[in-house]
């Protein structure tokens, strides 16, 4: 039974685990890699899936090979873009581009530009590769739309509490909805993707006080924004907010004050506080540049940037000073993980239980 993998995954050691799955994702790649050059050929022979019944090859994908549409889809595409550029198959094999990235590049790829284009691709994020698509063909910008969107409904019933109305924020025009269809429309995913070089579209939603705001932004800032565009009202909403929050959570200001020496006293001893200075809080988020600073053994340093907490080198609890040179910053996980070697999975947990924070 395939249960039996788990249990067998479960008995590995840590190393063991780390190899297996590297060994595991390898085969992965050789398999999806020769999947795809066998549907570029059959691709080529659609009479070989018609005598089988199917009217195209994502109907063989999806119904012969059990492949989810959004599976389908990749693939299909992935392999017309090898059957032109064979060299994907390689770079696909070594993990330098994955599926999506070919997805997304096919349509801007040719004999000329390919070679350069794919080495820019190499080890790049679904993000990066669309910007990347944006500098290869460029959109002008889309016009800036505020619409109220139609109420979501699940099933109709006589006891349930109407939804609270919400607005769409939208830089692409939308088109009229039904009645009928307009009860079955959920509200869209937000969306942030660049659509020319330093050029982004922004979609979200907002409630009724969000919307209200915003239709009274428009009105007082007529004279500096006269169509009352609220992706102009967005950006300067944003600058403001991140100066708030980069005081509240940094300590920024445009002239900080200097951060106190500390002179040992021979008549009191100094009472130490876990609290971070601002100004040491200030200098470590330069210093690693707002990204989590732990390196692995390995070399490798971690690439978070969200959920960053400031983190004593030398525990807090060792009488670790909180100090430039002592304070770093590091992702939740990190943080934890520092913990747990110095601590012990056990000790950290019911710290936390306690209400206790960081080291």
């Amino acid at each position: 039974m395939k249960t039996d993998i788990l249990a067998t995954a479960d008995r590995l050691s840590d190393q063991d685990l780390l190899v297996r799955l590297g060994v595991l994702a390898g085969r992965e790649r050789e398999a999806s890699v020769e999947l795809l050059a066998h549907l570029a050929t059959l691709d080529s022979r659609p009479a070989v899936y018609a005598a089988q019944g199917y009217g195209s090859l994502f109907s063989y994908c999806t119904q012969a090979r059990r492949l989810s549409e959004d599976a389908g889809c990749n693939r299909i595409e992935a392999a017309r873009a090898c059957r032109r550029f064979p060299v994907i198959l390689d770079l696909l094999a070594s993990g330098e581009v994955t599926l999506t990235s070919v997805r997304l590049l096919r349509r801007h790829l040719t004999p000329e530009n390919h070679q350069a284009v794919l080495a820019r691709a190499s080890r790049r994020s679904r993000q990066q590769i669309e910007a990347l698509t944006a500098e290869l063909a460029p959109q002008p910008d889309v016009p800036s739309s505020v619409r109220k969107l139609p109420t979501f409904r699940a099933m109709p019933s006589a006891s349930a509490a109407p939804a609270p109305a919400a607005t769409s924020m939208s830089s692409e025009p939308t088109s009229a909805l039904t009645p009928s269809s307009a009860a079955l429309v959920p509200t869209p995913r937000p969306i942030v993707r660049a659509t020319a070089p330093e050029r982004y579209r922004v979609q979200f939603t907002i409630g009724e006080e969000g919307h209200e705001r915003l239709r009274r932004l428009q009105a007082l800032l007529r004279r500096e924004i006269p169509d009352g565009d609220p992706g102009a009202i967005v950006e300067r909403a944003l600058a403001l907010l991140l100066e708030n929050v980069e005081k509240t959570t940094l300590g920024a200001a445009a002239r900080p004050r200097p951060y106190p020496s500390i002179r040992p006293r021979t008549d009191k001893p100094a009472v130490r506080s876990r609290d971070v200075p601002r100004a040491v809080k200030r200098a470590a988020w330069r210093r690693d540049a707002g990204q989590c600073a732990f390196v692995s053994p390995t070399g490798r340093r971690c690439s978070e940037r969200t959920f960053l907490e400031f983190h004593h080198v030398q525990a807090y609890a060792k009488q670790g000073p909180a100090t430039v040179g002592n304070i770093s910053l590091h992702c939740r996980r990190h943080n934890q993980y520092e913990a747990e070697l110095i601590f012990g999975p056990h000790r950290q947990e019911a710290n936390q239980k306690r209400g206790g924070g960081d080291r």
